[in-house]
Formats: structure tokens, C-alpha cells, sequence
């Protein structure tokens, strides 16, 4: 595994810390964040979407992360481009 990090949320305390990684190895993007409340995640859960089924699947989560670390994704999606064309 080839673990990236990108950045922190500028506003963690102690106890939080939602984070941004790439996982070139996988061509994944790895988020770490808030466990939603049950309400959101029952929300989210029961949303229908086209082409993708009611429910979170095993194995999946809901996680929130602050608008704020958006510059982060966006770092985030610039490090993956760059390791997919080598």
C-alpha cells in the first residue's frame, strides 16, 4: 500500500480528525471522517439512486467531511492523475 497523505481539517481539535489520503497502490481515495448521525445515515441508506441499490451495502460507510477541506479533494484527485499516468 502506497499511502498518501494530502491533509488534515484545518479546524481538528484533539479528539477529531477528518483526513485525506491516495492510495496509489489501490487507485483509491481513502477519506476519514465524521460517523454520521442515525438519522443522516438512514437517510442516506433509503435514498434511491439510478443503477445502485437501496441500502449500504456491507463493508461500505457513510462518513462526512467539512466543506472546507474541499481544496484537499481537489489535491487529493491531482496526486491520483498524476500516479495513474506514470
Amino acid at each position: 500500500m502506497s499511502l498518501q497523505f494530502i491533509g488534515i481539517d484545518p479546524n481538528t481539535g484533539d479528539k477529531q480528525s477528518p483526513t485525506v489520503w491516495v492510495d496509489s497502490s489501490a487507485e483509491e481515495f481513502v477519506f476519514q471522517g465524521w460517523k454520521p448521525g442515525p438519522e443522516l445515515e438512514a437517510k442516506c441508506a433509503a435514498t434511491e439512486v439510478p443503477g445502485h441499490a437501496v441500502g449500504i451495502p456491507e463493508g461500505e460507510a457513510v462518513v462526512r467531511v467539512p466543506f472546507r477541506m474541499a481544496q484537499m479533494i481537489r489535491e487529493a484527485c491531482d496526486a491520483a492523475e498524476r500516479a495513474h499516468v506514470r
